[in-house]
């Protein structure tokens, strides 16, 4: 457990370093959307249970209302994964109070128990909706006090819950915690996490995506990534302060896949940059994976849209098996 004084260090890490964290996927993630598919879409698909959960904090400083936008809510349009004809219906809800985020059922991988935890604030269902595609779409204005009060997050956090209800096509979309409502405008000392993340990857071999877990515990002697259905293609490379570059699995169409990375100490209280790569070939598309991290004892690690302390770059010389 931490110490705290360490859990002091990690707050005031959140609030300053994350200042510009309020994007998701973030900027220096490079990864261009979030992906939901419908209830009845194929899991081969790349979404292996139609459910994506995303947290936001508000720091407890922070005291006027705040608004969560997403872009490009609906299903339908050049943005979005079409299967057959438009017919997916997705749901964002926002939820706040006592349990929202704090309950284990919402850190899972499966919507088992009480995902759902919490008081309901907004909700919103968007089916094939032209008047929403590639626009803003904005709940709020929201007081930052109806979030869950965390005082080992510094503040107030909020769950967003995107549900596919029904269709089979891919809804992409992204997120923002924004003090305005018509502007970009970011949460000062806001930030963002999740526990498991489904994404769309690049098409172009050239760019290089990024997740960032962070190693909060000196107890942790090992992480287990696992990944879905990447279809074999390309890399993932875990670099860190003391890694220069290891190669991590990637499963195949529709395969779960797992493999462990030793914690070094001098990883203790700083980000993993976990890199994805598409092989050169550029011969797969539009390919949608998920991935999380656990601890040895099987608890899920934080991943957030902005490195805690920075992009870690590696400092020594690199060893034998490395990259």
């Amino acid at each position: 457990m931490m110490t705290k004084l360490l859990k002091l260090l990690v707050l005031m890490l959140l609030t300053t370093a994350l200042v510009q964290a309020q994007p998701v996927p973030g900027d220096d993630e490079n990864i261009p959307n979030l992906i939901t598919f419908g209830a009845d879409g194929e899991t081969s698909w790349g979404d292996p249970n139609f459910c994506q959960i995303i947290f936001f904090t508000v720091p407890e400083s922070h005291t006027a209302p705040i608004y969560i936008k997403v872009y490009d809510p609906d299903c339908g349009g050049e943005n979005d994964e079409l299967q057959g004809v438009w017919n997916t219906s997705t749901c964002f809800s926002i939820y706040g109070g006592q349990g929202s985020c704090s309950n284990e059922d919402a850190k899972k991988l499966n919507l088992d128990g009480d995902y759902d935890e919490g008081t309901l604030l907004a909700s919103k269902t968007f089916g094939d909706e032209p008047e929403y595609d590639r626009s803003w779409y904005t709940f709020g204005p929201i007081n930052p006090s109806e979030g869950e009060y965390l005082p080992e997050e510094g503040g107030y956090v909020f769950k967003v819950i995107v549900e596919g209800l029904s269709g089979d096509d891919g809804n992409m979309y992204q997120l923002f915690m924004s003090t305005q409502m018509d502007e970009l405008s970011e949460v000062e000392g806001g930030y963002a996490f999740y526990y498991k993340y489904t994404i769309r990857l690049h098409d172009n071999p050239r760019e290089l995506s990024h997740i960032y877990p962070y190693v909060n515990d000196s107890s942790i002697v090992s992480i287990k990534q696992t990944n879905f259905d990447w279809d074999n293609d390309g890399w993932i490379i875990v670099r860190s302060v003391a890694t220069a570059g290891q190669m991590m699995k990637i499963s195949k169409d529709d395969e779960w896949i797992s493999s462990l990375y030793t914690i070094k100490p001098a990883e203790y209280n700083t980000s993993l940059d976990i890199q994805m790569k598409k092989h050169p070939s550029g011969s797969i598309r539009n390919n949608n994976v998920v991935i999380y991290f656990e601890n040895q004892y099987g608890e899920l690690l934080k991943s957030y849209s902005v490195p805690i302390g920075g992009v870690p770059k590696y400092k020594g010389k690199p060893e034998a098996e490395e990259l």
